[in-house]
């Protein structure tokens, strides 16, 4: 089945999708992309957590408001190379790629640390990892000679959370206290595509979908999930006259 991108109905999205090409010649996509983040992150659930957790988007999100991958992940890269983007592995799957502002990373990581033992050395971290770091994980060579850490630190920082071990000798960047958001997120994911799903055709139009009352298992904005599930390619995006139809795509093991 042939699986296209989104074909986002709403003004907004349409926009974004017809700048990006363009963009990629001229230079200016950085501030599109950025643009999109930040609308995604307006749809993130602060409040489910506490407001403990930064607004977290999956990079794969962007792909449901803009054509190019390579454009979006071009300037994801820059972005992250300019120390205002971070990137984290998920573990769930090895292509969702969760994206965080730094400056909202700092400020929540450090608002956990307060008043511990290991502030000080997540400080460090912060401030060796922020202006330029774009490293999905870090081996202990880097970890001992370029950022200068010790071996009772780098215990430190897997304690804080800001770290987690991928291998013996290795870490993946994290961020604090996100399991309960990859369980919630992999909940809502399932859920809503089986919406589609159990739809007639397997089709629901993208309005109606939006319209739905979220459920126990759907605890973010169903936006939130429908820009998920398009970006993933686990629906296909079918223009009518009525509008935007997403239809279930058969075979995917989400």
């Amino acid at each position: 089945m042939n699986r296209k991108r989104a074909l986002i109905a709403d003004t907004f999205c349409l926009s974004k999708r017809r700048r990006c090409a363009s963009d990629c010649v001229t230079g200016d996509s950085q501030a599109d992309i950025r643009s999109s983040l930040q609308y995604l992150m307006t749809l993130f659930s602060r409040k489910l957590f506490n407001d403990s957790l930064p607004p977290v988007v999956l990079k794969h999100q962007l792909y449901s408001l803009h054509d190019d991958k390579t454009c979006v992940d071009k300037q994801v890269n820059e972005l992250r190379e300019n120390g205002e983007l971070l990137m984290f592995q998920l573990g769930f799957d090895s292509e969702a790629f969760a994206l965080v502002f730094a400056e909202d990373y700092s400020a929540r990581v450090l608002q956990g640390e307060a008043g511990r033992g290991t502030l000080a050395t997540v400080e460090k971290f912060l401030s060796k990892l922020i202006p330029s770091c774009s490293d999905l994980s870090f081996n202990k060579e880097k970890m001992l000679k370029e950022f200068l850490f010790k071996d009772s630190e780098i215990t430190q920082l897997v304690k804080s959370g800001v770290l987690t071990v991928r291998d013996a000798g290795s870490w993946w960047l994290s961020i604090p206290n996100s399991g309960k958001f990859i369980k919630y997120f992999i909940k809502g994911r399932k859920a809503v595509l089986g919406m589609v799903k159990k739809s007639k055709y397997g089709e629901i139009l993208k309005t109606e979908l939006e319209a739905r009352r979220t459920t126990a298992q759907v605890k973010f904005q169903m936006k939130y999930h429908i820009h998920d599930i398009i970006g993933a390619e686990l629906v296909e995006c079918i223009q009518t006259t009525s509008g935007t139809l997403l239809r279930y795509v058969d075979g995917n093991n989400n």
